[in-house]
């Protein structure tokens, strides 16, 4: 079976009185009147938080405003005529609206749009991940969903969408856990976030606490979502030895390790990793850091801050 990925950015938009908005799936689409928090697919080079307000525009005639990230989560749908499975990564925003009257997309992927309370969106057929953000049940779709995916545009051969999940891990002692970049790597030599790219089916969770054995033999546990970034380089320069358009998107998360050991990377990092430590506050100054280490360190509460 063919194994595709695509990343989604979704919006939780409540009304005054409470009630959460929705769109229902029209015709074309794989799920066909089946309700979803409004939002799509992330274009390349775009940020999730750019996609979800560009998606609300689209989808509901609604201009919005992100106030914070939610939730982030992956599922796996199987089209069994088509022999495809596509793992979608959702990047879940809390959102309030600014301006215009809701209304369904004109000719695409919604054909209503409604204001909902959460006892009222539990009589209406839900995707998964929408009852599950809402608190409610995960109820079975109808049989015949969901349809064939619709075919888009074949993507360059050298443009490439990534998506990855990387913690700001610390210790009971304040020290934070580094891993520097291999050689033949973009950034190599720089010190890094513990993480990286999720396998097909996994959870961004699971895939950092994987990644965080692999390339530093600890044990973790993750604490808290923290943020999202975007990271476009259109002429990457990697072990595929040619340019590559590349597009990375990184949730971060904050990582306690109860019980730190000394750092070993094995053969399981996939050789992208030259070695790992241990910093405590006064090492980490002057330290050659990637661009998601530094904005990590330097966002970190003042309370928390190393």
């Amino acid at each position: 079976m063919e194994q595709r990925r695509r990343v989604g950015a979704y919006g939780v938009c409540r009304g005054s009185d409470g009630r959460v908005l929705l769109a229902r799936g029209s015709g074309p689409c794989p799920f066909p009147g089946v309700w979803q928090l409004p939002g799509g697919g992330v274009e390349h080079a775009e940020h999730p938080a750019h996609a979800v307000v560009r998606e609300f525009a689209e989808e509901t005639g609604l201009l919005i405003e992100v106030t914070g990230l939610r939730a982030v989560s992956a599922d796996v749908t199987t089209f069994r005529a088509a022999e495809v499975a596509v793992h979608t990564d959702r990047v879940v925003f809390d959102v309030t609206v600014r301006g215009g009257e809701p209304r369904p997309e004109p000719a695409g992927g919604s054909d209503d749009v409604a204001w909902f309370t959460t006892a009222e969106a539990a009589t209406v057929p839900l995707m998964p991940f929408t009852a599950e953000l809402l608190g409610l049940p995960v109820s079975p779709l109808p049989p015949e969903l969901p349809r064939s995916p619709a075919e888009g545009p074949a993507a360059p051969p050298d443009r490439r969408q990534r998506f990855g999940a990387y913690g700001l891990v610390t210790d009971p002692a304040g020290r934070v856990l580094l891993t520097m970049i291999a050689d033949g790597y973009p950034g190599a030599g720089r010190w890094h976030l513990p993480g990286g790219g999720t396998d097909h089916g996994e959870q961004p969770v699971a895939a950092l606490l994987r990644e965080l054995v692999e390339e530093s033999g600890q044990l973790g546990r993750v604490v808290e979502l923290i943020g999202v970034d975007n990271l476009h380089n259109p002429a990457a320069l990697g072990p595929e030895g040619r340019p590559l358009d590349w597009h990375g998107i990184r949730v971060l998360y904050r990582v306690a390790v109860d019980a730190p050991t000394e750092p070993r990377v094995t053969e399981l990092a996939g050789g992208s990793t030259a070695r790992a430590g241990w910093f405590s506050p006064e090492k980490l100054a002057g330290l050659p850091l990637s661009g998601i280490a530094a904005l990590a360190l330097a966002n970190a509460p003042a309370d928390e801050r190393p």
